[in-house]
């Protein structure tokens, strides 16, 4: 499920073009607005999971390129590392052990299936026609995502993602798991629109 939720941020990540466009019309999104093509996205990001019982947050570091339609490569560098390819709609997941890189057979494929069909929506700029999530934008430079589902919301209470002052682009993602928990992801190093080979989305 956490693998699904980092999933569903991502897919919004790639749809904040049409976020945006829809947060500078009026503070709503509207069929004037029009969203910025984008054919991929690549950066690094700081992850910090916050919890009561932990003295420090827990930090992670990683980097994730994506690119139009549905390719994906998320990786985690430390503490331990892991990588999520998703390409020609096949999605496989690779996890360190010993010093090698194995694959996990066990992943929920079925969970991924579902979040690979709302992230062509949203890059259609249909951000706001989600089963998920319910979509609001309670101040500038600011998305708030609501789980519509008990069982999501059981999990979360809301994610708060963060725009960036450049189109396409997203500063901060906070993920409220409740009253003492949340994790966030820092994005840095981002670049946009460049051509990607195949093999980065294949290849572990």
């Amino acid at each position: 499920m956490k693998q699904l939720l980092l999933l569903a941020v991502f897919s919004f990540f790639v749809a904040i073009p049409a976020a945006r466009a829809g947060v500078e019309s009026k503070g709503v999104p509207g069929p004037q607005a029009q969203p910025v093509q984008l054919r991929s996205v690549q950066a690094d990001f700081l992850q910090e999971k916050h919890l009561k019982i932990l003295a420090r947050p827990i930090i992670s570091t990683g980097s994730f390129t994506f690119q139009a339609p549905q390719s994906l490569r998320w990786e985690y560098r430390t503490p331990i590392r892991s990588i999520l390819l998703m390409h020609g709609g096949k999605v496989r997941k690779f996890v360190e052990r010993d010093g090698v890189l194995a694959e996990d057979k066990g992943m929920r494929l079925d969970a991924m299936q579902v979040v690979l069909a709302e992230i062509s929506n949203w890059l259609d700029g249909r951000f706001t026609d989600n089963a998920m999530f319910t979509v609001s934008f309670p101040k500038k430079q600011t998305i708030l995502l609501t789980p519509k589902e008990p069982g999501l919301a059981a999990l979360i209470s809301s994610i708060e993602l963060k725009l960036g002052e450049q189109a396409g682009l997203l500063d901060k993602v906070i993920i409220f798991e409740g009253p003492d928990a949340s994790t966030s992801l820092t994005f840095s190093n981002r670049i946009i629109n460049k051509e990607i080979p195949a093999a980065v989305f294949t290849n572990k």
